[in-house]
């Protein structure tokens, strides 16, 4: 996370808010950046590998 992005998430906020709002963007954020960073990696799933581990859960 660069300076600038939490810059900008700061600036996107009403004039007044709750710490807990910035930090909820923050954290959004970096879990957005980790998914894309995931998938540059090519640790990613197909819909059928989804499924199938999903379907290990719900029996």
């Amino acid at each position: 996370m660069t300076k600038e992005q939490v810059i900008t998430s700061l600036q996107d906020l009403p004039e007044t808010f709750e710490p807990e709002q910035l930090i909820e963007r923050l954290i959004s954020l970096q879990k957005m950046e980790e998914g894309l960073e995931q998938v540059k990696q090519g640790e990613v799933v197909t819909v059928e590998e989804a499924k199938q581990r999903l379907a290990k859960w719900l029996i």
